[in-house]
């Protein structure tokens, strides 16, 4: 009889989020595997979160100082691209993942390389490299953290032009001359502030606009920053592309952009193509509907947790979803009590009201919770509350003309915030404060007592509560 390799737990995709899942179900207790045939620690450590910030980060700082007297005049400079990127390469590791490894190695986890398919109940075939197979058995519980891949838009011409994708522009070796984007999202705006920072010339194609899921103001700013470094910002869609020796021609609206790079940053599909899903009555290709313990309904031995649910796909609410299911995975397999009501350890009810973000722009874009017109649209009796963050005083010491705007959307009946947005400069390290007080219901009269030291940018709270008004 073939060799079977057994663990309590299974864990397909290595990346961040199955590691999490992985390191919880160890220290519950359980043994645990993580089957890859790619990179431990995953799109973010290589391709995304990481790397595209280190893209952005020497830009951002350089504008920081020319937009202060006395530092102004201390920029003798331009960016030093190379050493951007080569700084990026740094926290990649060079895309060599052994500490990673080692790490998982520290924490208990056992790791096989190669490709997985589910092929019978709590049972994987895993193929290698080399063509060798191999079956694993999990006893408690099987976990898909495969994440997504890009999603290329029916545009005619668009794949024999052999596009960028998000991880060409992060892992990139030197800056084009032009970079054409298509799309309006976080990948779009972040790839197009650090692209325009090296100098390269770009146009965003984005016909309904920037970053429609945030508050309007959001876009506008974010779409003024993006002039200001000098891109091209246009409200259409590409209709046809092809690669000419001269370079990427993009035809849109009667109009053509000719750019040495087309980048598509249009969105996301689940990577489930080729795991077996058919096997467990799942169709392949589609994402994965989970309870908020991150179980597959029907079925109590699978779980999914990442993007793959398509809950919210940001790194840190797929750790956050893999921290609850690694627990859960635990407590059932001991028979001991779970915690699945809202807000209990073992469910990720963040995801549905109080996801934060951050896209890092110029300015920055920080949200959580919900936006007014989501608001709207869900009938709720709802208070917004809009600021010029440049009036604060933590911003007059930021940056000689500051530039941003806080809004504020409250629960009328309850009292309670449901959403926040701040644009502007360094806005990103207010977030978390927004977060706890939606996450902890917190009444607006306790966050009277909140006081922010002065002068911070988080004074901005105290002028949100002053325009809501206290007796309001």
């Amino acid at each position: 009889m073939a060799h079977v390799d057994e663990y309590d737990v299974v864990v397909i995709g290595a990346g961040a989020v199955g590691e999490n899942v992985a390191d919880r179900a160890v220290q519950g207790g359980l043994t645990a595997v993580l089957i890859d045939s790619e990179l431990v620690g995953g799109e973010c450590s290589y391709w995304a979160c990481m790397p595209s910030k280190a893209l952005i980060r020497s830009g951002l700082a350089l504008r920081a100082a020319q937009r202060l007297e006395g530092a102004r005049e201390a920029v003798t400079g331009e960016l030093d691209v190379q050493a951007v990127l080569a700084r990026r390469t740094r926290i990649t590791h060079d895309w060599d993942d052994s500490s990673q490894v080692k790490w998982v190695e520290s924490a208990g986890i056992a790791l096989i390389r190669g490709h997985a398919r589910i092929t019978a109940e709590k049972e994987l075939t895993v193929t290698a490299a080399d063509g060798t197979s191999r079956t694993v058995r999990a006893r408690h519980a099987v976990v898909v953290s495969t994440g997504s891949d890009p999603l290329l838009p029916d545009i005619p011409g668009l794949l024999d032009a052999n596009p960028w994708t998000p991880r060409d522009a992060t892992s990139a070796r030197t800056a084009p001359d032009s970079l054409a984007i298509i799309g309006g999202g976080v990948v779009a705006v972040e790839m197009a502030t650090a692209y325009a920072s090296f100098g390269t010339t770009v146009t965003i194609f984005a016909r309904s606009g920037l970053l429609t899921n945030q508050e309007d103001f959001a876009g506008e700013l974010v779409g003024e920053g993006l002039r200001d470094l000098g891109v091209d910002v246009r409200r259409a869609s590409p209709t046809r592309v092809e690669r000419t020796d001269a370079g990427i021609v993009i035809h849109s609206d009667g109009d053509t952009v000719t750019a040495t790079e087309v980048l598509v940053a249009t969105g996301r599909v689940p990577r489930t193509t080729d795991l077996g899903l058919e096997t467990v009555g799942l169709t392949p290709g589609d994402w994965i509907t989970v309870d908020d313990t991150m179980r597959v309904p029907g079925i109590d031995w699978l779980y999914a947790t990442g993007d793959v649910n398509h809950r919210a796909l940001l790194t840190h609410q797929g750790k956050y979803q893999a921290r609850a299911a690694g627990d859960v995975i635990a407590a059932r397999a001991k028979g001991e009590p779970v915690d699945d009501a809202p807000w209990g350890r073992h469910v990720a009810t963040a995801d549905h009201s109080a996801v934060p973000q951050v896209t890092f722009s110029d300015p920055e874009v920080a949200s959580v919770g919900i936006t007014s017109a989501e608001a709207a649209k869900q009938g709720l009796d709802v208070r917004v509350v809009d600021y010029d963050i440049s009036w604060v005083a933590g911003a007059t010491i930021q940056a000689d003309h500051y530039r941003g705007k806080a809004r504020m959307i409250v629960d009328e009946k309850r009292r309670v915030i449901l959403g926040v947005t701040f644009v502007g400069q360094d806005v990103s390290e207010l977030l978390q404060s927004a977060t706890f007080a939606i996450v902890g219901e917190i009444p607006i009269e306790r966050l009277w007592h909140g006081v922010p030291a002065y002068p911070t940018l988080s004074e901005i709270w105290l002028r949100l509560l002053e325009t809501y008004g206290r007796d309001s």
